[in-house]
């Protein structure tokens, strides 16, 4: 079987409570503590097994770490990182998961291969928002719910408002419309692409 972590938690004598992300399930999985034991981490994709204990939660075990092409690249697996903790707290109460978000995942890092981490991130955030319904390509504003004719804002989740009515960073109506209708960021500069991952990591 094969997942990415997306959440670990420490208990008693080193253990770990483990979450992963397969193609169908938010697997929690314990994880005892063990020089022999290979390292985990969260964002990493393993193969791993399960085995079933007296305790509700199944034990982890054989545990292979599947690495990335770019997983001694500190900058873009910090990223990378941060962004994937983001889907426990998104996904967690959900029993069943789709396949989307584990093939997501997995597009991602082939991506990151070539692409900025951060660039790479914003688009396939898009097609997160898009699969999910909340891709507002009507650009109408949050507040105030009038049309937005110009200048931007988005808020949490990418919502579109008027910047007057919010305060927050403007953006070329252009460029978003760009980004939410063809999933490309390249129009837009370093320092707005930076603005829009302090967006995300607010969470998904």
């Amino acid at each position: 079987m094969q997942g990415y972590i997306i959440d670990i938690k420490p208990v008693k004598d080193d253990d770990l409570i483990v979450s992963i992300l397969t193609e169908t399930s938010i697997l929690t999985t314990y994880r005892f503590y063990g020089a022999r034991h290979s390292n985990i981490n969260i964002g990493y994709k393993i193969d791993f097994e399960l085995e079933d204990t007296k305790s509700t939660i199944p034990r982890l075990k054989d545990v292979i770490q599947l690495g990335f092409q770019w997983i001694l690249d500190y900058e873009k697996m910090y990223c990378w990182q941060r962004f994937v903790k983001l889907f426990y707290p998104h996904l967690k109460e959900l029993e069943e998961i789709d396949a989307f978000y584990f093939y997501n995942l997995d597009n991602l890092v082939h991506i990151m291969i070539k692409q900025n981490a951060l660039r790479a991130i914003c688009e396939s955030y898009i097609t997160i928002l898009e699969y999910e319904g909340r891709l507002h390509t009507d650009y109408e504003c949050l507040i105030c719910e009038n049309k937005i004719i110009e200048n931007i804002s988005l808020v949490r989740g990418f919502l579109p408002v008027h910047a007057k009515c919010t305060y927050s960073k403007i953006f070329d109506l252009k460029k978003i419309k760009e980004l939410f209708e063809q999933k490309k960021l390249i129009n837009l500069t370093d320092e707005e692409v930076e603005y829009l991952w302090e967006i995300i990591l607010q969470g998904l």
